[in-house]
């Protein structure tokens, strides 16, 4: 464990993942069955040997804190480790989180208790696998006072991220949060895609709290980091930029910001195929999370007709059950009832759901403690499920919520 804290920014109300996030903040959504978004960066952090982890919560936190508290409690608080949710507290002024370097900014006085030499700020609703420690060392051995972790993009989807204008060196000259023009900057490491950033950034702690001090002072800042904190210390310090190094064990670098419904949904999709694009299986780089004590998975025939309850190219979650029912590259949350001739095709079922007899869904998200009527049919005509009162998203998903 190095002299090193991991602040992860988990109090976004993730509004245009609505509406998954009626009920809970965007870090507690659920991903891949048994997860939620938050364990892909903690597990990052456990894996990378980060064992002093902040975690500042705000929007409808409840789900979350509940998720921490019983399914993250591995660390020994004997030795100095810990994960701590930190709620918002007003220390500094009476506004809630104004942006990410506020929520920071008002938590300044819990991270310098920690005397940490170095900061990691991480958003905790992206899914990738990295070893933060190798940033860290490549940190100190360019003597940076800021690192900026980039992935390499196309020019063409410049417009949805933050780029980074880095010199031979590797010191970051530059950054454009969310460019609308067509010439962004070619990346250094890659002159045919441009380096964008991946919100993971490590801070000497002196610097971070002198450039948040001074962000506070701003009256026309964001209180963002993207947009105001960054540009601010290439300006001032030496900021340089970390190529991210995939451990995902595919031919391309997997990161995936998973912000609306139709990211969310092609994510979850990765997931399913023969060989999925990322690894959940992969015991050098274990994903951890909560586990709910659930019986076994079970599939059974429906007694008419003896139809077989089967799944096919899907991940079933314990303590689902499959009677007579056919699911096809599907993720079933833990607890899932998939009654007798049903057809679910594409789908995300969150935890709980219970799907009636007879129905027919396809590319549709049915939310956690949804019972689907007998006879539904979803996600084969847009109209009628607009209609019912159901959201679809711009590429035809359907969402079922509560």
């Amino acid at each position: 464990m190095r002299d090193v804290l991991a602040v992860l920014l988990a109090g976004g109300a993730g509004e245009r993942l609505y509406p998954l996030t009626r009920h809970t903040a965007k870090p507690a959504v659920s991903f891949g069955g048994s997860y939620r978004l938050i364990d892909f960066t903690l597990s990052n952090c456990i894996n990378s040997d980060i064992r002093r982890i902040f975690i500042l919560t705000q929007y409808k936190s409840l789900q979350l804190a509940r998720h921490i508290r019983e399914g993250w409690f591995l660390l020994a608080g004997e030795l100095g480790e810990f994960i701590e949710v930190i709620p918002p507290m007003k220390r500094v002024h009476e506004d809630w989180y104004l942006g990410t370097a506020d929520a920071v900014y008002q938590n300044l006085e819990s991270i310098e208790v920690e005397s940490p030499a170095d900061t990691f700020i991480l958003s905790a609703d992206h899914i990738y696998k990295m070893n933060y420690l190798d940033m860290l060392d490549w940190h100190r051995e360019n003597h940076a006072d800021v690192t900026i972790a980039t992935l390499r993009i196309p020019p063409e989807q410049a417009s949805r991220f933050g780029v980074a204008e880095i010199a031979p060196d590797y010191q970051v000259t530059g950054f454009e949060e969310k460019p609308r023009h067509d010439s962004p900057t070619p990346s250094v490491f890659d002159t045919a895609m441009i380096s964008a950033s991946m919100g993971v950034y490590v801070f000497k702690t002196p610097v971070l709290r002198r450039l948040l001090l001074c962000d506070a002072e701003q009256t026309r800042s964001s209180h963002d980091f993207g947009r105001d904190v960054l540009p601010r210390a290439i300006q001032q310090y030496r900021v340089i930029a970390y190529d991210f190094r995939d451990l995902n064990d595919k031919t391309g670098c997997y990161w995936r910001d998973v912000g609306t419904i139709d990211a969310y949904y092609d994510a979850n999709m990765d997931l399913v195929s023969v060989v999925p694009e990322f690894n959940l299986y992969d015991q050098r780089w274990p994903i951890r999370t909560r586990l709910v004590q659930q019986p076994p998975a079970k599939f059974v025939f429906a007694q008419e007709g003896r139809r077989m309850g089967v799944a096919i190219d899907s991940i079933v979650s314990p303590g689902c059950i499959v009677s007579g029912g056919r699911v096809v590259r599907s993720i079933l949350s833990p607890a899932v009832r998939v009654n007798s001739y049903c057809e679910i095709e594409g789908c995300i079922l969150m935890s709980n759901t219970q799907i009636g007899r007879y129905s027919r869904l396809r590319n549709a998200i049915i939310d956690a403690d949804v019972s689907i009527p007998e006879g539904s049919v979803i996600g084969y005509d847009p109209d009628e499920d607009r209609a019912r009162g159901y959201t679809v998203s711009d590429t035809g998903i359907v969402v079922v919520s509560s």
